[in-house]
């Protein structure tokens, strides 16, 4: 019998616009404590006597206590995540410091704004956070689960996203078929072994010459809306291929190819085909897809010629090293 399989899923709910207004104000005072964090950990371990020393998330909350009521929009639990956000970032980057946040100018960043789980309230249909009201669509989403700490994030075309973790539990199934081979290419994104093919989208050229004319005419927020249309329709393609895969086969087989020495080796291979690809490998990798497919069975990827960690969604790991013909036999053996 197969366990249920818990996992953790960020749901991206859009900020209805009344809210745009205070979500980029608030933002602008997070990037003021983004600075001065950056600019404290700089400090200190700049220094040249023996006090130097790198400040962590807990150091920064010390320095920055009280600072609430020097603020209109953000509180004291905001300000707490953004220094222990930061802290994260810069050991993460193995940097002294890390880029500063602008918050106006042509070079702005995009808007940020981390919040607690305690900190956002249900308020019937609509949430509460630091003494704002915020509507979101699909709000159904929300009903009956118990989220995380996590944010308010701007896109590029200006829109807010209310971004939170949330844990689910999915009952575990096997795949109906056993194995297929899955081959990466430049005509078509991905062929498998069973003659299904993952055509190669023109979604940016379609929409192409109606950015040109956009960008002419100086409608930027219609360019970047346009640009936006086909990242969407090119995720879509490849989140609805790669659901398809997993769901029907237990193990999957990706041949190994360099999109990047692709490009270096002047073949016929675009930016956007080595987006597209390497999106694809990560969608039907096993643990990348676990929280969806939740198959009971044996799950592995096989990439040629190097050495690999495969998988089993019950427990089991391994390593081998094999091309993609060896690892379809292995498959089919197995």
């Amino acid at each position: 019998m197969l366990m249920p399989l818990s996992f953790t899923r960020t749901l991206k709910l859009k900020v209805r616009p009344e809210a745009y207004g205070w979500l980029s104000a608030a933002a602008i005072e997070v990037n003021a404590v983004y600075n001065y964090c950056n600019e404290a950990s700089w400090l200190a371990a700049t220094r040249s006597d023996l006090k130097r020393k790198w400040l962590t998330g807990f150091d920064l909350c010390n320095l920055t206590s009280g600072a609430a009521r020097y603020f209109e929009r953000i509180g004291a639990d905001t300000i707490q995540r953004v220094c222990t956000e930061y802290a994260q970032k810069r050991v993460a980057a193995k940097r002294r410091k890390l880029r500063w946040r602008v918050s106006r100018g042509a070079r702005r960043s995009l808007g940020w704004v981390p919040l607690k789980a305690a900190s956002l309230k249900r308020r019937g249909k609509a949430l509460r956070f630091c003494g704002k009201t915020f509507r979101v669509f699909e709000s159904h989403r929300l009903e009956g689960v118990k989220w995380r700490q996590g944010c308010f994030a701007q896109d590029a075309v200006g829109d807010w996203w209310l971004c939170l973790p949330v844990e689910y539990t999915a009952e575990p199934s096997v795949a109906p078929q056993e194995h297929v081979g899955i081959d990466l290419g430049l005509k078509d994104t991905a062929v498998t072994s069973e003659g299904e093919r993952l055509e190669c989208g023109r979604f940016y050229r379609g929409v192409e010459a109606r950015i040109a004319e956009a960008q002419r005419r100086g409608h930027r927020r219609q360019a970047k809306r346009l640009h936006r249309k086909a990242a969407r329709r090119r995720a879509d393609a490849l989140h609805k291929f790669s659901r398809q895969i997993v769901n029907r086969y237990q193990n999957i087989v990706v041949g190994d190819v360099s999109s990047q020495k692709l490009v270096k080796n002047g073949m016929d291979a675009s930016h956007f085909d080595v987006e597209v690809r390497g999106a694809l490998e990560r969608k039907v990798d096993p643990p990348s897809r676990r929280h969806q497919s939740a198959q009971g069975g044996r799950c592995s990827v096989f990439t040629g010629n190097r050495r690999v960690r495969h998988e089993s969604y019950r427990g089991g790991r391994g390593y081998r090293k094999t091309s993609i013909s060896v690892a379809l036999g292995g498959a089919r053996d197995g």
